[in-house]
């Protein structure tokens, strides 16, 4: 594990200049979800993303990238099928529910570090930590609940979307807690650039086998999909990809919790949506019990990753 004392001052930076640009993400998603299904958003966003990359990576980082183990290759891909997938729940979550709480529901990767640590990985969560889970859970419920009875402007169906983007926080928790593993012994762009490559393959699988056209659009939507993979993508998830090696996945998980905020105060200001009281309690109710959860020194998933690496 990496010591607190060998940390670049840059990483803190990094990672609130990261959850910044991943903020801007479902803002750029509204737009663009008239035009296209969540399908092709995912694709373009991600396939833009890889072809950015990759040839840097071929040129810069070739040798390395031919120099990884069967088993950093797998993990890879595993990775990349994750967030491919989390990309096409969450995309697809903000078609049926709010910004604020699809953006909150997904933000609850701390919780799911600290079960799939408990199951995978074999470390018991504290009595705190449990009870912050319960809570937790408690808030998303209500959250539902509150989409359900104010139907009016959270979305056609708030119980699908919401349900969505809680499996899209279960899809990155796993793609988080991978990363950590492979970053610590490469290098960012050795394991961003073909990382994103399988989640490029893994949209375009999707969209494909639901038979979604990904081409005649409107050149707009085409750039919106360019500024996704640019700065969400890129800057948001790249940055992410490199505090990963120097901070535990769930100390992350614990950042992320700034995303919903942002995101939520671009959507009041550009498309005037405003949480219901109920909504607004059940956010401060996730955001308080997983903040609290991850306030304590023993975290149900550092110490094991960094087993894992071995």
């Amino acid at each position: 594990m990496t010591h607190p004392a060998d940390r670049p001052r840059s990483v803190y930076v990094l990672l609130l200049f990261g959850l910044l640009s991943i903020s801007v993400s479902a803002i750029i998603i509204r737009w663009a979800s008239a035009d296209a299904p969540g399908e092709v958003l995912a694709v373009w966003r991600t396939v833009f993303a890889a072809c950015l990359l990759a040839p840097i990576a071929v040129f810069r980082s070739r040798a390395e990238i031919k120099s990884f183990s069967a088993r950093e290759i797998g993990l890879i891909i595993v990775a990349g099928i994750f967030l491919g997938l989390h990309f096409v729940f969450w995309i697809g979550s903000l078609y049926h529910t709010t910004v604020a709480s699809a953006s909150v529901l997904v933000s609850l990767s701390p919780i799911f570090l600290a079960v799939i640590g408990f199951l995978v990985l074999g470390e018991r969560p504290t009595n705190i930590q449990i009870a912050a889970i319960l809570v937790a859970t408690a808030g998303t419920v209500m959250l539902g609940w509150s989409d359900l009875l104010h139907p009016a402007g959270t979305g056609s169906n708030p119980f699908l979307g919401n349900s969505m983007a809680l499996f899209a926080a279960l899809l990155v928790s796993i793609y988080l807690l991978i990363g950590r593993v492979v970053r610590q012994s490469r290098t960012w762009l050795a394991y961003v650039a073909p990382l994103y490559v399988v989640t490029a393959l893994t949209t375009l699988v999707v969209a494909l086998s639901k038979g979604i056209p990904l081409f005649g659009y409107d050149w707009s939507l085409y750039g919106l999909c360019l500024a996704m993979a640019v700065i969400p993508q890129i800057l948001g998830h790249g940055s992410l990809n490199y505090a990963v090696k120097y901070l535990p996945a769930a100390t992350i998980g614990l950042a992320s919790l700034f995303e919903p905020v942002g995101a939520s105060a671009l959507a009041y200001a550009f498309f005037g949506e405003v949480p219901t009281v109920v909504g607004t309690v059940a956010m401060i109710i996730i955001l308080g019990a997983v903040s609290f959860a991850m306030r304590f020194p023993q975290r149900a998933v550092a110490v094991p990753i960094e087993a894992l690496s071995d």
